[in-house]
């Protein structure tokens, strides 16, 4: 491991006698569950579909209609689908296994009744692995968790990756899913990938569909590396690969007085480091995370806590004691509830076990391929929905939004400092981000890719509650929408493309250099336009439409408000310049008595 200069090295053991806090949280998650369900529900068979992602709500709440699906199992299979429906002149988009995606990428659009989905859910071969070139060649549907444990059985690993497995390599590649590290090429997976296979529309010479195969110095793989599902449908990915390596994980909690400072260099300091930030706390865990020789003893395992199943009644539980307390404006129960979630998550590790099945104590170390994303809910007998994924829509459980943005590690200070002091004003306003397991921050590299990232910069992730009632306002809601507006607006931050509001995407494509190479391309794959959407022309900026005014349009990230309609005035939520970045407009509750 290396040494921090920001932290001492020690090594803190944990002790779990009698605690029986720990004894209740470990009986709720290591037991089975039930899978997440198919996103594609079809009237007849294969026909009158609708598919939604794996919250089963889109940020504007559309109805996501086709008038057919296809499941090819080849590429072969696949050219014809593409071929067929380019002769007939049909909407098509390409869906995923598991529809991981908050915003309608996968939508061909709100009521197209001619349209169909191609999903990539029995495309799921590991084609190819060569050892000697260190190199993987697997079908765009073969998940995240599939390509780690397929490597690992020849002594490889692909070194940075999303924390999450329930990704397809095409899903994850096209929007740019990451891990954390300023490392290398950095933590976005699509920056490790030397070849693409892309099936787009042909001419009729052609036969309507054609094979695009781009390799490592071709300018247009950099559209295709984060390409939004618009250029056509992935079949075939090669990544580059590294030998099987350890890693050594210790979490180490400080106050976030200095984090402005430390957050710019703890990244150069640690390979695989990253930040879990609680401002209402003012507490931040560092992940001091680095490569150490595979000599090291240890077969740690990462499985992270928010990823295990979880008893469903407990998830109905607690999201009803959450809108319990949103009605009640109960702060301080929130608040309650976050410290001891948090005090919990910590005294386990977070889901890291030192052999397997336990935490001990700092540090763990295990091989990359144990170490570097989890998922457990997704392995499950069913089981009759007993027990789920925290978000799985078929359980009254977690329900959110989600807002992230990367900012360059120029401007990371002021934007932390700008968040501390919206915290000192009021420190309840951010309790909710502590439900919700804090703010994550994971580093990244400036990549070739065009929709790439610019920068080095940090990614910060909020994940807060979200209503079932879209017209509902949220307790101490312009807190949230001040840290929004002041990532993506003052801070010119860039949207996780498969994450975010509406908001988020306003505007975007302009921060992004190369967005007119990107659209050429688009062009030329694509001419007439079959994989392209309301939703994509939107946010690439050929259509207007992001920003949908309409009354209590605020609350769900459709427009940033203008008018006292767009909150909930009957309930006291009214629009008012942000308290430190007063060019924001947010929805704030004013007590009227």
């Amino acid at each position: 491991m290396m040494k921090s200069d920001i932290f001492p090295r020690t090594i803190r053991k944990g002790n779990f006698s009698g605690n029986m806090w720990y004894i209740y949280f470990m009986m709720i998650l290591l037991v089975d569950c039930s899978p997440p369900e198919n996103p594609i529900k079809c009237s007849n068979i294969a026909k009158n579909c609708n598919i939604t992602n794996k919250y089963n709500a889109f940020p504007d709440s559309t109805i996501c209609r086709a008038a057919s699906v296809e499941f090819p199992k080849t590429e072969k299979e696949l050219v014809a689908i593409i071929a067929r429906a380019t002769k007939e002149k049909r909407k098509m988009k390409a869906t995923t296994r598991f529809s991981q995606s908050i915003p309608k990428l996968a939508c061909p659009g709100a009521g197209d009744d001619n349209s169909v989905l191609i999903s990539t859910k029995y495309l799921n071969q590991i084609v190819k692995v060569d050892k000697q070139s260190m190199t993987m060649t697997v079908d765009s549907g073969v998940t995240l968790q599939q390509l780690i444990s397929e490597a690992a059985k020849v002594g490889l690993a692909l070194p940075y990756t999303p924390y999450w497995w329930g990704l397809t390599i095409g899903g994850l590649i096209s929007t740019g899913a990451h891990g954390s590290t300023l490392r290398g090429l950095g933590s976005a997976v699509h920056d490790y990938v030397v070849c693409i296979r892309i099936v787009t529309p042909a001419t009729p010479e052609e036969g309507y569909a054609t094979i695009r195969q781009l390799e490592e110095g071709d300018p247009e793989i950099n559209a295709a590396r984060v390409s939004l599902g618009v250029l056509g449908v992935i079949s075939q990915v090669t990544l580059k690969l590294e030998p099987m390596f350890k890693r050594s994980i210790t979490y180490v909690g400080k106050d976030d007085a200095n984090l402005g400072d430390e957050a710019v260099m703890f990244g150069s300091q640690h390979e695989f480091g990253d930040i879990t930030w609680f401002p209402s706390e003012h507490r931040v865990l560092y992940r001091v995370d680095d490569r150490v020789p595979t000599n090291t003893p240890g077969d740690g395992l990462y499985d992270f806590l928010a990823f295990q199943t979880t008893d469903s009644v407990s998830l109905v539980e607690d999201r009803n004691a959450e809108e319990i307390q949103e009605s009640r404006n109960d702060a301080n129960g929130k608040c309650a509830k976050a410290v001891t979630s948090r005090v919990m998550t910590e005294a386990v590790g977070n889901g890291l076990k030192n052999n397997g099945y336990n935490f001990t104590g700092y540090p763990v170390i295990g091989y990359q391929n144990r170490m570097q994303s989890s998922g457990s809910c997704l392995d499950s007998k069913e089981d009759g929905l007993r027990t789920a994924c925290p978000w799985d829509p078929r359980v009254k459980g977690s329900f959110f939004h989600q807002t992230t943005f990367s900012i360059s590690l120029s401007k990371v200070k002021g934007f932390i400092e700008d968040v501390q002091k919206l915290a000192n004003l009021e420190p309840k306003a951010m309790c909710v981000l502590g439900l919700y397991g804090g703010v994550v921050m994971r580093y990244m590299t400036a990549s070739s890719a065009y929709l790439g990232k610019q920068d080095n910069s940090i990614e910060f992730d909020f994940i807060y509650y979200r209503s079932k009632d879209p017209l509902a306002p949220r307790l101490y809601q312009d807190a949230l929408e001040e840290i929004e507006q002041l990532g993506f607006f003052k801070y010119g931050g860039l949207p996780h493309w498969g994450k975010n509001r509406n908001v988020g995407f306003l505007g975007a494509i302009n921060k992004y250099a190369k967005y007119r190479e990107f659209l050429k391309v688009k062009k030329k794959y694509d001419p007439t336009g079959l994989f392209s959407s309301d939703w994509s022309d939107q946010i690439l900026g050929l259509k207007d439409g992001l920003t949908i005014t309409k009354e209590g349009c605020a609350s769900e990230g459709l427009c940033i408000c203008s008018d006292d309609s767009h909150c909930a005035p009957s309930k006291g939520y009214f629009c008012q310049p942000g308290k430190v970045y007063k060019k924001a407009r947010v929805c704030t509750k004013i007590n009227t008595n």
